[in-house]
């Protein structure tokens, strides 16, 4: 049992400082999970969504400092009761988004390893059995050093978790997960290949027939069968061959222009999804760097998911010479973790991102 409860026990705190790290490299991503989490649709509690981005640093850093203290043995009881409560809690959550279908990915390995709601569930079952394991057996949780330096560790532990928050809050996540990564060329991502595999769906038609129903399965094809049809279902089997960018757009009036933008070789991208809440200390930074580039021979555009009205403010405001294009807000967020950000391309290849913080870092 001894061997036993010391497997699970360093199982269970790795997993949970893997988790907590990911998350905490990038807490904005995280922060759009809680607020999709918050939202009407899911567990209607939109009064907690200004919140979001407060609630997910404080969680992720008492998650990932939970999996040290578990593994160097530091206050067993508060430690195997806070991981109990956790588990609980997210074992519920993702049972709820999977079987009510209302998150797609809960987010808890970020954007490193997405996991499908019923594979979340599963993930957090076996935590779960883990920890009760852990909870019932917790005399057998024995420090590893000596106890004087474990306060030391966990502050410490602590205090570069929050450091290591402020840095990427003020700049980027130190490893970016997405596929608008510096490297990846995004009108590659966003194609599908002429052999790729192609989506399968279940069609299960039901008729009537010699006042009987019939239900038969096949493809799709319409069957040839006497009686009356009463409807059909449809179950998809597999989702074939998705592009790690499905659904980026940029649109100006109305028409997508997608392909004429990113086919430029000397592009800078300022990506502000939403022109409310964007960072006006900013767009000083931005207006230099921009009226640099274009005097460069660079093409600048803004992308930007807001209306015409703050689109002209904030152009007129900042006297900036480049005009906003539109673009979906949720892909915008997955972009760039700043609002502003930059982007640098080269005939769709991105060669730089930057926090508008770090707008004199980029290089023209």
């Amino acid at each position: 049992m001894k061997i036993l409860v010391g497997i699970a026990r360093i199982f269970v705190g790795i997993l949970f400082i893997i988790s907590g790290f990911i998350k905490l490299n990038d807490p904005i991503g995280f922060s759009f999970k809680l607020q999709e989490y918050f939202s009407a649709e899911v567990l209607n509690l939109e009064f907690l969504i200004p919140f979001a981005l407060v609630f997910a640093i404080v969680l992720v850093v008492f998650e990932l400092v939970l999996g040290i203290m578990l593994i160097i043995g530091y206050l067993p009881k508060f430690t195997v009761w806070s991981l109990l409560l956790m588990i609980v809690f997210f074992t519920f959550l993702t049972f709820y988004s999977a079987y009510f279908d209302k998150v797609k990915d809960c987010g808890c390995f970020g954007d490193a390893m997405p996991l499908t709601p019923w594979q979340s569930f599963y993930k957090d079952a076996v935590l779960l059995i883990l920890i009760l394991l852990l909870f019932f057996k917790r005399k057998l949780i024995t420090p590893l050093f000596n106890p004087v330096s474990h306060r030391w560790i966990i502050f410490l532990s602590f205090m570069l978790c929050f450091l290591f928050a402020y840095y990427v809050l003020m700049h980027l996540p130190l490893i970016d997960f997405r596929a608008y990564k510096i490297g990846n060329n995004l009108l590659e991502e966003m194609t599908i290949p002429k052999n790729a595999e192609k989506p399968t769906y279940e069609y299960q038609w039901k008729f009537n027939a010699n006042g009987e129903d019939v239900i038969i399965k096949n493809s799709g094809a319409y069957p040839q069968v006497e009686g009356k049809f009463i409807g059909v279902e449809t179950r998809l089997i597999s989702e074939g061959f998705k592009p790690r960018i499905p659904d980026f757009s940029i649109y100006r009036d109305g028409e997508n222009i997608s392909q004429e933008i990113l086919s430029n070789d000397k592009l800078l991208i300022i990506v502000a999804y939403d022109l409310h809440k964007t960072e006006k200390e900013g767009y000083k930074a931005i207006k230099e760097l921009t009226d640099t580039a274009l005097k460069m021979g660079y093409k600048v555009v803004g992308l930007t998911a807001s209306g015409d009205d703050l689109k002209e403010s904030i152009t007129a405001k900042f006297d900036l010479k480049f005009d906003f294009y539109q673009s979906d807000e949720t892909v915008l967020k997955t972009i760039v973790r700043a609002n502003p950000g930059i982007l640098v391309l080269n005939k769709a290849t991105v060669t730089q991102k930057k926090h508008w913080f770090d707008a004199s870092e980029i290089e023209l």
